[in-house]
């Protein structure tokens, strides 16, 4: 059962990656390890900033638009970094 659960984090982290990048604006150069990630990264965010404000319980996790939101702060964060480290060298 354990297997089922790493590749369904995959495959969702995947689909909410794809949404988040669909829906932030300009272009962006993102292979699918980065989209994965994303997704995830983004999922853990929101569920840990939810529980921070009361709106999920310790241990419950970020629902489907949540985690879109988060993947989208994850997402901004990240250019954001890359733009400034890619500036500067």
């Amino acid at each position: 059962m354990e297997g089922h659960g790493i590749i369904y984090t995959i495959v969702i982290g995947f689909i909410i990656g794809l949404l988040a990048r669909a829906i932030y604006p300009g272009s962006q150069k993102a292979g699918i390890i980065v989209t994965i990630v994303l997704g995830i990264v983004g999922s853990y965010v929101a569920s840990f900033v939810g529980a921070s404000l009361g709106w999920y319980h310790d241990g419950q996790a970020a629902g489907f638009f949540g985690s879109i939101v988060g993947a989208l702060i994850v997402l901004a964060v990240y250019f954001f970094a890359l733009k400034l480290f890619t500036k500067s060298s």
